[in-house]
């Protein structure tokens, strides 16, 4: 665990650094269009880094979406990378939970991410199957759509995930 980990809210100045750290992390993704994106969206994404030594060493996104036919605001959470040396050091853990607890504070109800049950199971996300995603998934990836509830929310309404515009892509839910 690092202990010199800062988490805060991104800044534009940060841009630079987070896009670097999408490229170290995931070099065979080109996930910089849609970083960006995030990182000019507003009030409807959450982002936050880590800093360690003035360096950033971690990344998440939590984009509010709803479930279409339903008024409760829910989030989708992605991306989420940490610079690769440190890896295994809690900075990813720290982010996810930071960003939910403060998705819990602003009332949220649900946060949805597509990624590895082993790893965000450790938050209590479980598998989703009442809200679907915008796009059909692959069959390898059963189980990997995943939901967790905060606060008392009441289940969501059952439907598809409206997502806003950086979202809308096929090969961002397909690849």
């Amino acid at each position: 665990m690092i202990s010199n980990l800062e988490i805060r809210e991104s800044r534009p100045s940060d841009a630079t650094g987070i896009e670097q750290l999408y490229v170290d992390a995931f070099p065979d993704e080109d996930l910089l269009p849609l970083v960006r994106e995030l990182l000019d969206f507003g009030q409807n994404v959450i982002s936050l880094i880590g800093i360690s030594e003035n360096v950033i060493v971690g990344h998440i996104s939590f984009t509010f979406c709803h479930v279409e036919g339903g008024q409760d605001k829910v989030a989708l959470l992605a991306p989420l990378a940490v610079t690769p040396t440190s890896h295994k050091q809690g900075i990813g853990s720290t982010l996810v939970q930071t960003g939910v607890k403060h998705l819990e504070n602003s009332k949220i109800g649900y946060v949805f991410v597509l990624g590895d049950p082993a790893y965000y199971g450790r938050f209590g996300f479980k598998a989703e199957d009442k809200v679907v995603t915008p796009y059909p998934l692959p069959t390898e990836w059963h189980g990997a759509w995943q939901s967790i509830r905060l606060c008392n929310a009441e289940a969501p309404h059952e439907g598809r995930l409206s997502v806003p515009e950086p979202w809308r892509q096929i090969a961002l839910w397909t690849s």
